[in-house]
């Protein structure tokens, strides 16, 4: 389905606000008013110049740094899947949550005791989750890369190894969106309404899209219906879900909705799946983006959905968990207080969905019945999506800590205290987790080298 221009009309969100102002205080409007298009590459065939960057800061494990890292001995017990001094699974995490389903599940396990192996500092709040390119990767991180987004109005390169920055680009805009690595290539939103394709080797531009809105989600891809290209798949604040070709940036269609979209679209089972401002979890056609159905929530939807055995799984602004069949649209069973919000994106595990809370909780859920499994209670709304390896569930929190729990009991088995909020969504591959803070740091734990 194509669909073209934009919405000048003021929207409504399920509670009456204008454009949900009042309730995504991070995920403000912007004044872009552009028509979207592709922007050739010959108006920008290199990296705009920037601001002279910090260097990657290499630290060690000393004491000091040690010390914030907190093991919880209790739970390393029989039931624990953790491993110490083994080979890790050198599994990508190229995305938002690690793959189009939007699972967030990382195969492997991670170690016993992660290590902290380095730390990059930025010049504004990491927000953005990250994506690892391990190419090809083995528990030392030799040549494998990290990228990930800055409110510094910029795009890095890093290398996963030791915190070398490799390359940096810069937008218009703050990146909040976790970039997308595909195909050599590195697709990633930003505040200034612009989606741009970089080199993933050398951060020279590809070819940017401009969008009528900030472009807080991540991108997610599909196959066109022949194979033989790749299609890129983008949510805007200017209402569209956008699919370009990712070869050259060229719209394939746009689908238009009734508000502001946040999250990165589910791709699965032949739909394209992602909810937004207008309160409704819309389901499209993967061939060629026509509208299947619509389900409504009753309140608009900050965060993404996930995919799974014909399931679909999101939550609402005004606190309710659904779990949807993804063929008949049927609400199966939803799970929440209506008080407290989700912002948080859920990881799916064998058995189970986790997702952070505003109640300041992580949340267990059983599939298949939607009851309550365990809460594990930090200090600060968990608006971090979790991340799910093994037995082991990573998550951040405005407490300023990451935590990794045991996804059996909910128990902790550590935590390591950034001291600022961490909002960003952990990436986690091959025994290494990465994740930033709104300090501006992005950190990368590991096996003990």
């Amino acid at each position: 389905m194509r669909q073209t221009g934009l919405m000048a009309r003021l929207t409504f969100c399920a509670a009456g606000l204008p454009l949900c102002a009042a309730g995504l205080p991070t995920r403000r409007a912007h004044g872009a008013s552009a028509q979207p298009g592709a922007r050739p590459v010959g108006r920008a065939a290199a990296p705009r110049a920037g601001p002279a960057l910090p260097a990657a800061i290499a630290l060690c494990a000393a004491a000091a740094l040690a010390l914030a890292g907190c093991w919880g001995g209790p739970a390393d017990d029989g039931e624990d899947d953790a491993a110490d001094g083994a080979s890790f699974e050198a599994a990508p995490w190229p995305m938002f949550h690690g793959r189009p389903d939007l699972a967030g599940a990382a195969p492997g396990r991670l170690p016993r005791k992660l290590t902290l192996r380095w730390r990059f500092q930025a010049d504004g709040a990491i927000k953005s989750a990250a994506a690892i390119d391990p190419a090809p990767l083995d528990a030392s991180g030799r040549d494998a890369r990290v990228f990930v987004g800055s409110s510094d109005c910029h795009v890095y390169a890093l290398a996963l190894a030791d915190g070398r920055k490799l390359w940096a680009y810069k937008t218009a805009g703050g990146v909040e969106a976790a970039p997308l690595v595909l195909e050599g290539a590195v697709y990633v939103g930003s505040n200034d309404g612009v989606l741009y394709a970089l080199d993933a080797a050398t951060g020279t531009l590809r070819w940017e899209y401009e969008t009528g809105g900030q472009i807080p989600g991540g991108a997610n891809w599909a196959r066109s219906p022949q194979g033989d290209r790749t299609w890129i798949l983008v949510g805007s604040y200017d209402m569209l879900l956008h699919c370009l070709d990712a070869g050259t940036g060229q719209v394939v269609w746009t689908h238009e909705t009734g508000n502001y979209i946040n999250g990165t679209p589910a791709v699965g089972g032949g739909r394209i799946v992602f909810g937004g401002c207008d309160a409704l979890v819309h389901i499209l056609s993967a061939a060629d983006g026509s509208p299947v159905a619509t389900v409504g929530t009753d309140a608009y939807v900050a965060g993404s959905a996930a995919l799974a055995d014909g399931r679909i799984f999101v939550a609402n602004y005004q606190g309710r968990f659904f779990c949807i069949d993804l063929e008949t649209q049927r609400i199966l069973w939803h799970y929440g207080d209506d008080e407290s919000p989700f912002y948080s994106s859920p990881a799916v595990g064998p058995r189970q969905v986790v997702i952070g809370c505003g109640d300041n909780k992580v949340h267990c859920i059983d599939r298949g019945s939607g009851r309550s499994l365990w809460t594990f209670a930090t200090r600060g709304n968990v608006d971090s999506s979790p991340a799910i390896c093994g037995n082991r569930v990573v998550v951040g929190s405005g407490d300023g800590r990451l935590y990794v729990l045991r996804l059996s009991d909910g128990r902790q088995a550590w935590s390591y205290e950034v001291g600022q909020p961490v909002t960003a969504s952990p990436a986690v591959s091959g025994g290494w987790v990465v994740v930033g803070g709104e300090d501006g740091a992005v950190y990368a734990f590991g096996p003990e080298p």
